[in-house]
């Protein structure tokens, strides 16, 4: 059941952003996940390629496939990713068990070849753009934003390095579940 300021009340008795409490699945990821601060290069280009993937799909899809993703992505190690050739294109084309979209998979494989060549790391760069001072948690649903200043100063950075797939309202996403910002709901438990 889901209340007026977008808070679910779930089976435990917590409350979580509207979003959380729908499966097991989003249950986990919200409660541990989503909104926790990560850093590492190869973390974050993880994150970074799965928000891509979603792009056009629901997240629950991608995150019942981050394993198969990671098995196919070498753990999205940032190194072997940029040395994959278009033999790995090709297998990563056939794998049924992550999404096999051509735009995406080169993407990503392209991503991973710019990141590989960023002098401060992927990790300092996305965190660059994490807003300061930190904005005021968010009371309701209507309070989160789709995109902000930040995000869309870190897609123009990402686009102006030669990333793909990295508009404004992915790069607000990929904000929002790495905790470059909060944007669990004042009286959400994972707050």
């Amino acid at each position: 059941m889901t209340d007026d300021s977008g808070l679910v009340i779930g089976p435990d008795g917590h409350a979580r952003c509207f979003w959380g409490g729908s499966t097991p699945d989003y249950v986990g990821y919200h409660d541990n996940e989503w909104g926790r601060p990560l850093r590492g290069d190869d973390v974050l280009f993880e994150r970074m390629s799965l928000e891509a993937f979603q792009s056009g799909l629901s997240w629950i899809t991608i995150l019942r496939k981050r394993p198969a993703f990671r098995a196919a992505f070498d753990n999205f190690s940032i190194e072997k990713v940029a040395a994959y050739s278009d033999a790995d294109a090709t297998r990563l084309m056939a794998d049924t068990g992550i999404v096999r979209n051509r735009m995406k998979v080169e993407a990503t494989l392209h991503n991973a070849r710019v990141a590989a060549d960023l002098p401060e790391g992927l990790s300092a760069l996305l965190w660059s753009f994490a807003p300061m001072p930190r904005p005021p948690r968010p009371h309701s649903r209507a309070d989160v934003p789709a995109i902000t200043p930040e995000s869309t100063a870190m897609s123009k950075a990402l686009k102006k390095l030669g990333f793909k797939f990295v508009g404004p309202t992915t790069a607000y996403a990929l904000m929002q579940a790495t905790g470059i910002v909060n944007d669990h709901l004042k009286a959400c438990i994972a707050r």
